[in-house]
């Protein structure tokens, strides 16, 4: 075998040790909060030693920062599966826009709300965390442009399709208190077809 075409067990079990870590700290973050989600919560929550944890992530910040970037992109990946899934023809865009609702309603939005209000009043975490929020912003602006089958490139599209995501991000956030889901459906039914008239 050539150099470098296999993983040894060694590597194999540190990527999965890295894995927990960052599963582990995406639950904790959604379950418990900011406040809760210390290195050393987040390895006992993943199975492993507090040293391993910090081999490899050696403050709090490179744990969070390390698995809102994982989060995101689990998201992305999810969202590029669904926008291939989507019906064609009137119900596409209910269920383009349910898709990007659930998304916002999920557990990794819910870790990274909590890290959002944690940096709204932390100089140093904000710096961290802008470019990758900004990352995810566009890569769900993109993946919204394709689950709705649109043409962004027109100014009116573009604005539908941020009020889209302000609207899904919304909901989000009403999600966070309590089980929205009843009343959600039927907003969500009539910002479909509020979009399939504009967009028509």
């Amino acid at each position: 075998m050539t150099r470098g075409t296999t993983r040894s067990p060694q590597q194999d079990r540190s990527r999965a040790t890295r894995q927990r870590l960052l599963d582990a700290t995406i639950d904790v973050l959604a379950a418990d909060g900011w406040a809760a989600c210390s290195v050393g919560v987040v390895a006992t929550r993943a199975g492993v030693s507090r040293g391993a944890a910090q081999h490899h992530f050696p403050t709090r910040e490179d744990l969070i920062t390390a698995a809102l970037e994982h989060a995101f992109e689990l998201l992305t990946e999810r969202a590029a599966e669904e926008a291939n899934r989507l019906p064609q023809g009137e119900r596409r865009i209910e269920v383009a826009v349910s898709t990007a609702v659930e998304f916002y309603t999920g557990v990794e939005f819910k870790a990274a709300l909590q890290v959002w209000c944690a940096a709204a009043s932390d100089q140093a975490l904000k710096e961290l965390i802008l470019p990758l929020e900004g990352r995810f912003g566009v890569a769900a602006h993109r993946m919204t442009v394709q689950m709705l089958g649109v043409d962004d490139s027109d100014p009116r599209i573009h604005r539908l399709v941020q009020a889209t995501l302000d609207f899904a991000r919304g909901l989000g956030l009403a999600d966070t208190l309590s089980d929205d889901s009843a009343r959600r459906k039927q907003v969500v039914a009539t910002w479909a077809q509020v979009l399939r008239e504009s967009l028509s």
